[in-house]
C-alpha cells in the first residue's frame, strides 16, 4: 500500500472571505478531496470500494491552522496513512501554500463499514499490509 499521496487544489473565489482568505471550513473539504485522490492513486477509486461493499465514515477530524490560504493559491495537499486498527483507518494531512508556508495539519479517523448492513467491518487486507518503512504507517503490534 502506498502510505502517501499528493494532490493539488486551487483556492476558488467562493471559498474565501472579502479579504481573499480561505474560510476555515474549506480545509476539511480539501482533506476529503485529497483522501479520495490518494485512494485513486493507490488503484482503489472510492466508487470501486463501494461496489465491493465498503464505505468509509469520518468519525473524527482535527485541524491545526498555521498560515492562511489565499484566493487562487495552488495548494499542495499530502495525505498519509498513520495507523490501521481493526475497522479504523487513521490519516494525516499537510496542506502547503505555493509560498512554502504550512497552511494547516490535520487528521481524520475513518470507520470502515459494510454498505449493506451499515455495521463496522475490518479493513480489507490491502490496508492491513505490515509495516511501511517510510515512517507513515504501521500495523505492527496494534490491534
Amino acid at each position: 500500500m502506498r502510505d502517501r499521496g499528493v494532490c493539488t487544489i486551487r483556492v476558488r473565489y467562493e471559498e474565501t472571505d472579502q479579504g481573499g482568505i480561505a474560510h476555515h471550513s474549506r480545509h476539511v473539504v480539501w482533506f476529503e478531496s485529497a483522501r479520495t485522490e490518494w485512494l485513486r492513486q493507490m488503484g482503489l477509486p472510492y466508487q470501486q470500494l463501494e461496489q465491493q461493499g465498503i464505505r468509509f465514515l469520518v468519525t473524527e477530524v482535527s485541524v491545526a491552522y498555521q498560515h492562511p490560504a489565499l484566493y487562487d493559491d495552488l495548494l499542495t495537499v499530502e495525505t498519509r496513512a498513520l495507523e490501521v486498527k481493526g475497522a479504523r483507518l487513521f490519516l494525516g494531512y499537510d496542506i502547503t501554500s505555493p509560498r512554502g508556508d504550512r497552511v494547516c495539519q490535520g487528521t481524520t479517523t475513518l470507520a470502515c463499514i459494510d454498505v449493506e448492513s451499515g455495521r463496522p467491518r475490518r479493513l480489507p487486507p490491502f490496508f492491513q499490509q505490515g509495516v511501511i518503512d517510510s515512517g507513515g504507517f504501521s500495523t505492527a503490534g496494534k490491534e
